[in-house]
């Protein structure tokens, strides 16, 4: 029997053993809330967000989480969330680091605009 993508995120949500397993935790939540139509994938070994194509997905690297915006450059970031890959031609990311927080109400408007852009160019 397969494991569904989110029971995948649960196993690495689980196997990571420190401070970015609460906060991958956290980031679901928040990204989850932000639409209701989002669906949660297991793409490239990592969580992704979809709804009507990718919108975002969750990176977990040993001194940060990264959370990746596929066509990040076209959204509008006015509380100036994004602070990694910034020369990338479409996406744009944040990476918290430990200790780091994430503005949510920031990140629920990134997820919407991403999903609204997605929705707009179906």
């Amino acid at each position: 029997m397969t494991a569904t993508p989110s029971a995948l995120i649960d196993k690495q949500i689980a196997d990571l053993k420190d401070w970015r397993s609460a906060l991958m935790t956290e980031l679901r939540s928040v990204i989850n809330k932000s639409d209701p139509g989002l669906t949660e994938e297991w793409k490239w070994d990592t969580a992704v967000w979809t709804h009507n194509g990718n919108a975002c997905a969750l990176g977990v690297f040993k001194d940060r989480v990264k959370i990746n915006f596929f066509k990040g450059a076209s959204l509008p970031d006015p509380k100036h969330l994004f602070n990694a890959g910034l020369e990338a031609k479409a996406s744009r990311a944040i990476d918290v680091e430990k200790g780091g927080s994430i503005d949510k109400a920031g990140l629920k408007g990134l997820v919407r605009a991403a999903v609204s852009q997605n929705s707009a160019t179906r």
